[in-house]
């Protein structure tokens, strides 16, 4: 490489000379100019391919790990020393009447650095504490809106938001064929261990109460809570909107799924492969948690096949709220109502269920879970 470089200074060089003999080298110059231009180019090329193909030859960039460093997807329970993370990275702070929002960098990953918002509300020291996570393809937009942020912290929780893996700013660096659903595994094991270390980090502020933390999750983010709340008893309350799973029927009928992909997700391979990240295997072992499951019935993203899957196997404390429609759904939890469930449960003192709340609404059905 640096023998590259010497030659074509080497003619850069010579062309100067050559040029100041006059007109008659004029010609000469020009054509040891583009020689050397041209020559450069293939230089910084092959330098580029030659890195590229050790880059994808390494371990490190196969396993998604940094060198020296194995992180086991399929292991939910994240081992201790697994992960190591850095110093976080406090971005910018917005304070607000009502709540103090810090973007912050956290890390434990090579080029996989996560956005975090921690928001919290003001006039309350040590608010219980739920997590934010919102389903495949997502932004960290809502985490900046002003208005989100007052409903989540109102009546002194503070809120925690941050996107999966191979999601938003997350995806990066990777063949386009490669995304969230090819690469399930990665997406749910890494962002199972993602969510562990995220508690681990807000065990270390003294401005949250670790004893009551939830967790919201949305879509694929509700399959990542499902995960993490079976392997991590510092969650104590769930609330489910439309999870994925049962993933046969799922893959099968999913709307998001590209039908020239689809085949593949369908091969006993793959399905074996996922099978150890199926929410219907770990829902039924959250007996001890509070857990609510909400389904919007013409939602296509998750079949009705695989909600009806999902259901049948919730735990018999969890309370099971059917919409028949989007419209109806919206009509019952908008203005901050559908985040009001998790607060309830992390108070001291128990209040009206709200599955017969959301009972009393025209489209709205509370079912009974489908385990005793």
């Amino acid at each position: 490489m640096e023998a590259g470089f010497r030659m074509a200074g080497a003619c850069l060089h010579r062309a100067r000379i050559r040029g100041k003999e006059g007109g008659m080298q004029y010609l000469w110059k020009e054509k040891v100019n583009r020689l050397c231009i041209i020559l450069l180019t293939l230089l910084f090329a092959g330098s580029a391919t030659c890195w590229t193909q050790e880059l994808k030859a390494s371990p490190a960039y196969q396993s998604g790990a940094t060198p020296g460093e194995v992180e086991d997807w399929n292991s939910l329970l994240l081992a201790d020393g697994e992960l190591t993370p850095e110093r976080p990275l406090l971005g910018e702070k917005d304070e607000l009447p009502q709540f103090t929002r810090e973007l912050l960098q956290v890390k434990w990953r090579q080029g996989d650095p996560i956005d975090l918002y921690v928001i919290r509300p003001k006039a309350v020291i040590y608010p219980p504490v739920i997590l934010y996570l919102y389903s495949y393809p997502s932004e960290t937009d809502r985490f900046r809106n002003d208005d989100y942020c007052a409903r989540v912290t109102k009546d002194g929780f503070a809120a925690v938001g941050f996107v999966s893996a191979l999601t938003g700013h997350r995806y990066q660096n990777r063949p386009m064929k490669q995304w969230f659903v090819s690469e399930l595994p990665e997406a749910l094991g890494s962002s199972v261990h993602d969510v562990q270390m995220i508690l681990n980090y807000l065990s270390t502020r003294s401005d949250v109460d670790m004893s009551k933390v939830g967790m919201f999750g949305e879509g694929s983010g509700g399959t990542i809570a499902i995960l993490s709340a079976a392997v991590d008893p510092r969650i104590k309350t769930l609330d489910l909107l439309d999870p994925w799973g049962d993933w046969s029927d799922w893959m099968a009928k999913s709307e998001l799924i590209p039908e020239e992909e689809r085949p593949n997700y369908l091969k006993p391979e793959f399905l074996k492969k996922v099978a150890t990240f199926d929410p219907v295997q770990w829902l039924p072992r959250l007996n001890s948690r509070q857990v609510r499951i909400q389904q919007v019935m013409d939602d296509s993203v998750t079949p009705k096949a695989a909600k009806e899957r999902i259901e049948s196997v919730a735990p018999g404390v969890a309370q099971v709220v059917r919409y028949d429609s989007t419209r109806d759904f919206f009509g019952a939890v908008s203005e901050g109502r559908i985040f009001q469930w998790s607060k309830e449960q992390l108070k001291p003192a128990p209040l009206k269920p709200p599955a017969i709340q959301a009972a009393q609404k025209p489209g709205v059905r509370a079912v009974e879970s489908g385990r005793d």
